[in-house]
């Protein structure tokens, strides 16, 4: 939701900004049955391709999300699904439609947020002012100016009282306190169990989401992480931090980003302009104005070339060239020749 997050705000209001441009949700590809579908873009319109690039759900919405649960939102004048044939599953008719998530999915309908199932049936009757996706069984809601988190049936397992909420990760969820509990004085982020429990009370500036057991928070404006227990791990020096993957988190020194171990030293010197966790073994890199994917050694798998690019999900990494989208593959071909 609101609030948490590791990635210094620049970087991510640019991410977003290109995000939003394609697909209504991220992350962009997920799994769907049988087979994984990627959102491709043809004359302006959206559908699907294979991950051997072959269209199999013609370019005919407005706009698309992810397939999740074997169901993608897209948009005809107004939201519904699809099934991997491009089949129409529930019909247009939501003002926002987001993935599925253990088997639900928020909507919004008559200015209010609920949850269907598959199937197109409210679980959830639309009455949340906004509504984040289910994690470990529960999921935050805003009601009013608070933020709490409602179990799969609704019923509110925690009162809204927090000014943001994310969703749970490894069993806490970074929330920002408001009012007389937190403030500039102190920090306002924290960590709750699934009882509402503080666990790591709001003494961080900003934190984001526990990764492999540690989480990065920022102090004084300067960034470290902590475990589970709230205990400081990595001392707070670097200028961002994000989340670790496989062991390495990409961290930022002195305007450059490299890549630490979880003792906080470089393992990827720091070296470029911006960089992102490692997914499917690489991760996305900028080097004077174009991205590329390094290995875990640093070594450069797809040399810097692509005005934006998104990490690999699926064998598959989604990139811009020239106002065009495409997709790679990890040696840098490309499956699906940019188009627009």
């Amino acid at each position: 939701m609101r609030g948490c997050a590791a990635i210094p705000n620049d970087i991510m209001k640019r991410l977003n900004t290109v995000l939003l441009l394609a697909f209504a949700t991220w992350p962009m590809v997920l799994h769907a049955a049988p087979s994984v579908l990627f959102p491709v873009e043809v004359d302006g319109r959206w559908g699907f391709a294979n991950s051997a690039g072959k269209l199999v759900v013609n370019a005919q919405f407005e706009r698309v999300g992810p397939f999740a649960s074997g169901l993608a939102a897209v948009r005809l004048r107004d939201w519904g699904y699809i099934d991997a044939s491009g089949k129409i599953v529930v019909n247009p008719q939501f003002k926002t439609a987001r993935p599925f998530s253990e088997e639900l999915a928020a909507v919004e309908f008559g200015g209010r947020f609920g949850y269907i199932n598959p199937a197109g049936s409210y679980v959830i009757n639309p009455q949340f002012d906004e509504a984040g996706q289910f994690s470990q069984g529960l999921a935050p809601v805003q009601l009013k100016r608070g933020y709490g988190y409602i179990d799969k049936s609704g019923k509110i397992i925690i009162k809204p009282q927090f000014k943001s909420a994310e969703p749970f990760s490894e069993g806490l969820a970074c929330i920002e306190m408001g009012g007389r509990f937190g403030g500039r004085m102190g920090g306002s982020y924290g960590y709750i169990d699934s009882a509402g429990k503080l666990i790591i009370n709001p003494q961080f500036d900003s934190a984001g989401p526990f990764s492999e057991g540690l989480a990065p928070f920022k102090v004084d404006r300067r960034w470290g992480y902590i475990d589970r227990s709230g205990k400081i791990v990595i001392n707070a020096q670097f200028a961002g931090a994000q989340s670790f993957v496989g062991g390495l988190a990409p961290a930022l020194l002195v305007g450059r980003w490299g890549f630490i171990d979880t003792t906080g030293h470089y393992v990827i010197n720091p070296q470029f302009g911006e960089a992102a966790p490692f997914s499917e073994g690489l991760a996305r890199v900028r080097v004077a104005g174009r991205w590329g994917f390094v290995d875990r050694t640093g070594r450069f798998a797809i040399n810097p070339q692509f005005d934006e690019a998104m990490p690999f999900a699926d064998g598959l990494a989604w990139v811009k060239v020239a106002n065009k989208w495409g997709y790679v593959d990890p040696t840098g071909k490309y499956v699906w020749n940019p188009t627009k």
